[in-house]
């Protein structure tokens, strides 16, 4: 059985101008592992985010996913690698149902986003419910998007992310605009997820509580 990381990321850096926004920035991430990256406001935290996921390209560094190479490959080919993302500001269609969100994250991740011939809402069904069951929303399929309480967006915000079945999941500042019990409630439930489907969870957060609570590692960047 092999012993090595999941995610190895190796002198990773970044500049704007004569800003050294991420300097030399090298981490191991194993399949399973909660991984806290945390820092004072602009220490770096997004834009290392950011350069794992594909939106930036790093002016020098390695970041390898189960030993394939991500630096130079463009976001969708990092998605299709099986890299998923939360963002501090939940991503979800409000005009959409709860289960239409779900089903619209798997016809993209199963490339039918375009296809005409079969109504989209009929596709994926089971599937969505079972992953809406997964993050505790099995109940709320049907509800729009819109009327949800934030923590139950955050929710369906990761059931969307685990829909094309990532090795990886990027969660920047997950826990935004939620309330206390809430953000326990997500982020254990993260860590239940990551355990069952040994997903690697690299995870930005400015609560120390949550931090201690969940990672089972802590990167600190000054």
């Amino acid at each position: 059985m092999s012993n090595a990381p999941l995610l190895s990321v190796r002198g990773l850096a970044k500049s704007f101008g004569g800003v050294r926004a991420v300097d030399g920035v090298s981490f191991d991430l194993a399949a399973g592992e909660m991984l806290a990256l945390i820092g004072p406001n602009g220490a770096g935290k997004t834009t290392c985010f950011n350069l794992v996921g594909g939106q930036l390209a790093p002016d020098a560094g390695s970041v390898l996913l189960g030993g394939v190479e991500l630096v130079g490959l463009k976001p969708e080919a990092v998605w299709r690698q099986g890299v998923g993302r939360t963002f501090q500001i939940a991503e979800t269609f409000a005009s959409l149902t709860v289960r239409e969100n779900v089903q619209l994250a798997l016809l993209s991740h199963a490339r039918r986003v375009l296809a005409w011939w079969r109504p989209a809402r009929a596709q994926f069904v089971a599937e969505a419910d079972a992953l809406l069951a997964s993050v505790g929303m099995a109940e709320q399929a049907t509800r729009a998007t819109s009327v949800l309480a934030y923590g139950d967006v955050k929710r369906v915000e990761l059931a969307i992310a685990l829909a094309h079945r990532p090795r990886l999941l990027l969660m920047d500042e997950p826990n935004a605009g939620m309330a206390p019990r809430e953000r326990d409630e997500l982020m254990a439930l993260a860590r239940r997820l990551a355990r069952e489907q040994s997903i690697g969870v690299l995870f930005t957060e400015h609560s120390m509580d949550v931090v201690f609570a969940h990672a089972d590692r802590i990167l600190v960047l000054a």
